[in-house]
């Protein structure tokens, strides 16, 4: 097991440091203390190749503003919250408007553009890094002091885990998510539109035309929303299905799932072997193919556009401080919010 610190560059005189974690099988992840993003990993396909199967602008820079999200940690709240508003405690609060009138994915000044405190760590079987940050009260308009830690694990076992530690002196939505781009091909040789995509799910959200949940809760049976046998991507994106069709021809909705830790959430590339498997605590995943990715970036040495990564969003349900009969997002004073994801690598027939 292997950790490296280097120092990118530095905002305002704080150091902008990846920390690059290895295991003994030659798979390698790095991340910045910057937003927790994630811009590599590094892992062999069915020929031992090794490349990198996430999405990451080659400058800098472009993490000032990340209009996509790529690679970061979410909070507090992942999602859409409509209007900007909720209701706690017999008190309305207002959270800054960051698209059109509607509060995504923690706001302007989100986990995203946090310069995180972190720590590394190694040990004989796992290596690691342990970010933490203070999220005041009243930022972005929410309620409370909020002491968040988000872990970054790498073991032997080709195992990627994120876990997420937080609590707060006040009562306050948070679910976070990471938001890293998948492309299985490797270096983005290709798109993801020949990805297979498989998720333990018998129910999806349908969105309204700014993407946020109606409040129904669909099953999934006899739609292009039944993966639970698994579908390639592209017959997803061809197909006149209205939800389809909102969101740019793609995902970008929630899927409930009925099991955690079961191998709930499986992609996978035939052409390069290559597979993951996602496990979670987590209510639902948010899945996006990527449709609104823009076309004025470069990613991994490629012009960024449509299909080039897909999200798996591990998270509670979008917009749930809004509706009653969503499983609740809110983190009451004094307890501990605790959640973990884990990315799990490995190759497969490429039949």
């Amino acid at each position: 097991m292997k950790l490296v610190q280097e120092q990118r560059t530095e905002i305002n005189g704080q150091p902008i440091i990846a920390f690059t974690l290895a295991n003994d099988h030659g798979m390698e992840i790095t991340c910045l203390n910057y937003g927790c993003i994630i811009t590599s990993i590094l892992v062999p396909d069915k020929n031992g190749n090794v490349e990198n199967v996430v999405l990451a602008f080659d400058d800098f820079s472009s993490y000032l503003t990340n209009y996509p999200y790529l690679g970061a940690v979410i909070g507090r709240v992942a999602g859409r919250i409509k209007n900007s508003s909720f209701q706690l405690n017999g008190k309305t609060y207002k959270l800054h408007a960051n698209e059109y009138k509607n509060h995504l994915h923690g706001g302007e000044k989100g986990f995203h553009h946090v310069i995180w405190r972190a720590v590394g760590f190694s040990q004989k079987e796992e290596v690691g890094v342990r970010f933490s940050h203070r999220s005041v009260d009243g930022e972005e308009g929410y309620p409370g002091n909020v002491d968040v830690q988000v872990t970054y694990t790498l073991n032997n076992q080709n195992e990627f885990i994120i876990s997420y530690h937080a609590i707060s002196d006040q009562d306050t939505p948070f679910t976070l998510t990471n938001h890293t781009y998948f492309n299985l091909s490797g270096n983005v040789k290709r798109d993801i539109l020949q990805h297979e995509l498989k998720i333990k799910s018998d129910r999806f959200l349908p969105l309204d035309h700014e993407f946020i949940p109606t409040g129904e809760i669909k099953d999934v049976a006899g739609t292009f929303f039944d993966l639970r046998l698994g579908k390639v991507l592209k017959e997803v994106i061809d197909s006149t299905d209205p939800q389809i069709v909102l969101v740019g021809q793609g995902y970008d909705h929630p899927f409930v799932l009925n099991t955690h830790h079961d191998e709930e959430i499986v992609l996978c590339d035939r052409e390069s072997g290559r597979a993951l498997i996602v496990e979670t605590d987590e209510p639902a995943v948010v899945v996006y193919t990527g449709n609104q990715l823009p076309n004025e970036e470069t990613i991994n040495g490629v012009p960024s556009r449509k299909y080039l990564g897909i999200c798996l969003e591990t998270q509670a349900l979008p917009n749930a401080v809004n509706y009653s009969h969503f499983p609740s997002c809110i983190l009451r004073a004094g307890e501990v919010y605790l959640s973990t994801t884990k990315y799990r690598f490995c190759v497969v027939d490429g039949k």
